[in-house]
């Protein structure tokens, strides 16, 4: 199988050099979409021979649309520029035969509070599918937590490996990020037409908490787990917050003056 790999990304120079290093032993046509990185990031990724492409900020899923027409394969792995895809999961891709185009692949993920991964608790059961046929799919429009459309006859396989998350190296990284990605969601859900209320804004971050910590054995995380619980109520509580102040606004150019793009 020839794949293509698209990457997005925003001020991760840390990182990028390794998720592209990665990417090179699965593909030799990596494409960066970056938006407006001012730390390197797009150096870092044009030394190492990407197709680097500067894009306006028009969404997650938006902008993982636009890689999709610039890759040079119909095969494409999606991946942002905090995520390394590790050996196995690279031998997995590498060892696919040519299978029908309806065919998508769901990948599990690892995460990392700092340097230290999350194995329970809400983030310890992540996976998404990454690897599709651009044919035969494409990324939803969604400004945040955007999702593969899925038409009918779509076949779900799992393949091995992880991908490795490093995400946030602190509290209070997690809480600057948090916050964009809430206000993202309260525009998402405005746009949509769901509304805040009291339960939503105080039962949904304990449910969330409680769900996180003792059900899906986060506390097993040790301290990572109970800050991972903690923060995930607290970003359930800040999206319902900002939609309540949304309430006035009727369409998308109350927005235009939000930057509301955040590092990927």
């Amino acid at each position: 199988m020839t794949v293509s790999v698209v990457i997005i990304t925003k001020n991760e120079a840390e990182i990028i050099g390794r998720c592209v290093a990665a990417a090179q032993k699965i593909s030799d046509d990596v494409i960066v979409i970056d938006n407006g990185s001012t730390d390197g990031t797009t150096l870092i990724a044009l030394a190492a021979g990407c197709r680097v492409y500067h894009e306006n900020w028009d969404g997650y899923g938006a902008n993982k649309n636009k890689g999709l027409t610039l890759a040079r394969h119909d095969w494409v792995l999606s991946l942002d520029a905090d995520e390394i895809p590790d050996d196995l999961l690279i031998a997995s891709i590498k060892n696919l035969k040519i299978e029908n185009i309806n065919t998508v692949y769901d990948i599990n993920f690892r995460a990392y509070y700092g340097n230290k991964p999350v194995r329970f608790g809400n983030w310890g059961r992540d996976h998404h599918i990454r690897l599709f046929n651009r044919i035969h799919t494409h990324w939803t429009g969604a400004i945040v937590h955007e999702t593969l459309n899925k038409p009918a006859g779509t076949i779900v396989k799992k393949l091995a490996g992880h991908i490795h998350h490093y995400s946030v190296k602190s509290a209070g990284q997690y809480r600057a990020k948090i916050s964009k990605y809430a206000r993202l969601n309260a525009r998402k859900y405005h746009i949509e037409g769901k509304k805040s209320s009291l339960i939503k804004l105080y039962i949904a971050p304990l449910f969330h908490f409680v769900k996180g910590y003792i059900f899906l054995l986060g506390i097993l995380d040790g301290k990572r787990g109970w800050m991972v619980a903690r923060l995930v109520a607290e970003q359930t509580w800040l999206k319902y917050h900002f939609l309540s102040k949304q309430a006035g606004y009727t369409n998308e150019k109350h927005y235009a003056k939000e930057n509301l793009s955040v590092e990927y």
